[in-house]
């Protein structure tokens, strides 16, 4: 036989996959099982578990991907999912939509109903097999993966597992699909198959043109008034520390749009916080660091004489259709790479930014007295949400980390620095931070992990399936359910449309209220969780301590429900 020996042979399609999702740097297979899932379990019970993925029973599919999701963004490190069929699929969408939207590199697999009726192993045997089948399964995520394919023979197991890897993890990053009809996961690796795949590197990072780069450092080097936009960072906090050191040599102000994972730490004087309009104002070159939406057009748009900078793996963000932002100057780099490079190329100038960098301080600094009043004036009941977040960022200590839904409010945080505080991507895709907080959770059991979420979030995020997914897994995770009893992020929507409508001045606006409120302790207290509800601002901090002392001594989780003000803003 020619080629080279695996250090374990496949026997079926279902092994030689298992064997190259580990091979291919896979932990976790986060799955919820079907009638097409029995050649997976079998190969999961005959392989040895060190070398296949460990299986993670997930009682609900959107639930998985978003484990995936917040595993990644933690430990950097892709991870798999499996669903049955096209109805566990259709389940899913809505996590490879927000994974997409993120650029977050996840293996999304599903069953497919059997191709034949009789003859072979794998064949229908049930009613369902019937009904489930599509003309094309993956038209169902086909517009949000970067790759889709459907297998056809058992030895195409491992090649698939890694070309979909190394397609996820190379950038721009995101999710892939992979279909698995029953027959080839059933039937034997043909013995004439004898060479193992041959290994894959990811694409490596790209670097910056250095003529583009030089162009925009004068530009930089030029401004009065420069500003830099980044909504996220990467999980190694690369780009983070990147910037941090530019504004701090260049006094560059920094500011957080619409922010998906924190970037900057809060107290650096470089901070401008999270408002556009007020870090735009003035500004006389902007550089946009890997930011898909860094201003709302219709509001904060700047002067068509400033110089603009977009930068990042996707400077374009092809995967949306209508984006108009203006580009002076197009820069597709790694995001940490190109800040270092522009950084390089500053470096022997002599730039004036005394002046300058006092004035950033000043803005950083009225920022925060700003929201120390917003803070202070929520501690009534019910409590702002000001106050809640302020009362969260308490406990997190040097390495907690909070994912929050419409829960917290990132001007109130103190990050202590990168990666501290992870936002609902800018798909919407409702239910997300719970689930993603499993998945940081799994990483780091040690970690304190928060999950801020408000209460319609909480209830897309099919709570049942998460409190269970924690006790099982002995996940001790802190959830937080901010409880306005309504869809608040509608009404003010409609506000804004209509401020003098007569829907705002309704005193019942319609399709927006969650009342009466259920229980929401009950569905945690149900999986043998720690539960409290506070109703007055001043009662959280005690609360949040006890959850904390269930937590660190006896490792299980806690759920704390907040009832909180409606506001105009959050």
């Amino acid at each position: 036989m020619d080629g080279q020996k695996r250090a374990v042979e496949a026997k079926t399609g279902a092994e030689s996959l298992l064997l190259g999702l580990k091979a291919s740097g896979i932990d976790y297979l986060f799955a919820n099982a079907g009638t097409d899932f029995p050649p997976i379990i079998e190969a999961f019970a005959t392989l040895d578990p060190q070398s296949v993925p460990v299986p993670v029973t997930v009682p609900h599919e959107t639930a998985s991907v978003g484990m995936a999701h917040g595993y990644y963004l933690v430990t950097g490190r892709m991870q798999a999912t499996m669903v049955h069929v096209n109805v566990g699929l259709a389940n899913s969408v809505m996590g490879v939509i927000n994974a997409a939207s993120d650029n977050i590199p996840v293996m999304v697999m599903s069953g497919r109903t059997p191709i034949t009726e009789r003859g072979r192993k794998g064949a229908r045997m049930t009613p369902i097999q019937y009904g489930q089948e599509m003309y094309d399964q993956s038209s169902l995520v086909a517009d949000t993966v970067k790759f889709h394919y459907e297998m056809r023979y058992p030895e195409q197991g491992e090649i698939l597992a890694q070309r979909a890897a190394v397609l996820a993890r190379s950038e721009p990053s995101g999710p892939v699909y992979v279909s698995l009809p029953r027959e080839p996961l059933t039937e034997r690796v043909p013995e004439t198959v004898g060479r193992a795949t041959s290994a894959q590197a990811i694409s490596t990072r790209a670097f910056p043109d250095p003529e583009a780069i030089a162009k925009a450092a004068d530009w930089l080097a030029a401004a009065k008034h420069p500003v830099v936009l980044c909504q996220r960072g990467d999980p190694q906090g690369r780009v983070g520390i990147a910037l941090a050191r530019l504004a701090a040599d260049f006094a560059v102000g920094v500011c957080e749009p619409f922010s998906i994972r924190n970037v900057m730490a809060s107290a650096d004087p470089m901070y401008l916080g999270n408002d556009p309009k007020a870090a735009l104002e003035g500004a006389d070159f902007v550089l946009v660091v890997d930011s898909g939406v860094p201003w709302i057009e219709a509001v904060h748009r700047p002067d068509a004489n400033v110089k603009i900078v977009q930068m990042g793996a996707d400077p374009q963000f092809e995967r949306m259709p209508v984006r108009g932002y203006q580009a002076d100057l197009a820069i597709t780099s790694d995001p940490a790479a190109g800040i270092e490079a522009l950084h390089a190329a500053l470096a022997g100038r002599q730039l004036e930014t005394g002046a300058r960098r006092d004035a950033i301080a000043a803005r950083s600094s009225d920022r925060r007295r700003a929201i120390a009043d917003a803070i202070e004036a929520g501690k009534a009941s019910p409590m702002g949400a000001e106050w809640l977040s302020k009362c969260v960022s308490d406990i997190l200590g040097d390495d907690g980390v909070i994912f929050s839904e419409l829960g917290i409010v990132p001007a109130a945080i103190d990050a202590k620095g990168p990666n501290r505080v992870f936002c609902n991507p800018h798909s919407g895709g409702l239910g997300w931070a719970l689930p993603a907080a499993l998945g940081a959770q799994l990483a780091n059991r040690e970690r304190l992990v928060v999950a801020c979420v408000g209460d319609g979030s909480y209830m897309f995020a099919n709570p049942t399936a998460c409190h269970q997914i924690a006790e099982a897994l002995d996940l001790p995770l802190l959830t937080i359910v901010k409880n306005n009893g309504m869809w608040n992020a509608v009404r003010r929507s409609v506000v804004n449309a209509y401020p003098q409508g007569a829907a705002a001045k309704a005193n019942r606006m319609p399709l927006t209220s969650l009342e009466p409120a259920p229980d929401y302790t009950m569905l945690a207290a149900a999986n043998r969780a720690h539960v409290e509800r506070v109703e007055h601002g001043s009662d959280l901090p005690a609360a949040l301590q006890r959850a904390l002392k269930v937590i660190r001594e006896e490792k299980r989780q806690a759920m704390i429900e907040v009832r909180v003000a409606i506001s105009d803003r959050y």
